[in-house]
């Protein structure tokens, strides 16, 4: 499926794997750390077009510096490149992917502002973690707060003020971007959003978030209505513990979903879609970790391809595993079944029935 291979190039990139990370620095409160992974993916498929080699590899830092007894400043920072173009094609793929700086008020709020997660992500991100193939119906790049995206302040707090143990929310806000240099799918209005979890113990977690925008800078005077109404809401839950994690998250969108079997950049954007994500994993004390996730996008109309309307976009199961040989190195499988059959939606709009078989390994700190 080319809009699987489109997500999870984009998201594995974004993961922030600082679980190992390398402490380089750390004197008087003030502390660097770097992280990063390398990670060699190929993709199988009856479908040619499909049979591609995806590794990436990222490297991040993360810092804080202590202001006052009460204020610490932090900083983020990502770089990532996808490793499937040789060297003279110079910067192909190869992004910053997380940038951003801001400032701890104890240990109940933050803001910061820069190139962050949007408020969506908040929940989307609890079933976004199949072994390989990105459990992701609407979360792309610079789009409405659902990944990351640029130009956003946020401000996170928890525990309510100290007040409700477990209660963290998050508010932010994007301002508008519709310069010449951006994609049109790229391109925002003034956004705000809002996101709530609330941890209840027993490793039970229960999210929502929502986020709302003008029209695009790229509707047509002539198109006043086009894109006048652009939100999402998502609701969803967790368990983590025991070894065992569960997660399902269910999303309702309006003009953000990229009509992924078309061009995501500059392609049609449906006007509502249904989305729904389950994912299970379990780890085992030698290493081995099978996961197994379902996800399902259905589209409700179109602005303008009507063969689409009350049609799936993407429907398919993801089946692997994972294996680690220690923190560092790990190797894994994984099996995305296509439950897409072709139709004149799937011609129409060039969405992709094939399964995909992936194979990678995997080094990280």
């Amino acid at each position: 499926m080319k809009h699987s291979i489109f997500a999870v190039i984009i998201l594995a990139l974004l993961a922030p794997v600082a679980v190992n990370a390398l402490e380089i620095y750390h004197k008087d409160n003030n502390k660097v750390n770097i992280y990063g992974k390398i990670d060699g993916l190929h993709y199988l498929s009856k479908d040619k077009s499909e049979r591609s080699d995806t590794s990436y590899a990222f490297l991040g830092f993360k810092g804080e510096a202590q202001i006052t007894d009460r204020v610490i400043g932090y900083g983020q920072w990502v770089y990532g490149a996808q490793l499937n173009h040789h060297f003279f094609k110079g910067s192909e793929g190869s992004k910053m992917r997380l940038g951003f700086a801001g400032l701890k008020f104890t240990d109940y709020s933050s803001f910061d502002y820069g190139y962050n997660y949007g408020v969506l992500h908040d929940v989307e991100s609890w079933t976004d973690v199949p072994v390989t193939f990105s459990s992701n119906t609407y979360s792309f790049t610079n789009n409405c707060m659902s990944n990351v995206t640029n130009d956003v302040a946020t401000y996170r707090n928890n525990n309510f003020f100290g007040l409700v143990q477990g209660m963290d929310f998050v508010l932010q806000y994007q301002g508008k971007n519709s310069g010449s240099t951006r994609y049109s799918k790229e391109k925002n209005g003034e956004v705000w959003g809002i996101s709530s979890i609330y941890d209840i113990g027993e490793g039970v977690s229960l999210g929502a978030a929502y986020a709302s925008s003008d029209r695009r800078g790229v509707a047509e005077p002539s198109k006043k209505g086009f894109f006048k109404k652009i939100n999402a809401w998502t609701v969803g839950t967790k368990y983590n513990a025991d070894n065992i994690y569960l997660a399902a998250m269910y999303v309702e969108t309006h003009n953000i979903t990229p009509f992924v079997g078309n061009s995501y950049l500059n392609g049609d954007n449906t006007s509502k879609t249904h989305n729904f994500a389950v994912t299970a994993k379990y780890q085992f004390d030698f290493g081995l970790r099978p996961a197994v996730s379902y996800l399902q996008s259905k589209n409700k109309s179109l602005h303008t391809i009507s063969v689409g309307n009350h049609q799936n976009i993407i429907k398919n199961i993801s089946v692997g595993s994972t294996y680690k040989f220690n923190k560092n190195i790990s190797t894994y499988i994984n099996y995305n079944i296509n439950l897409l059959n072709k139709s004149i939606f799937t011609k129409a709009t060039g969405t992709a029935t094939d399964n995909i078989f992936a194979v990678g390994m995997v080094y990280q700190f």
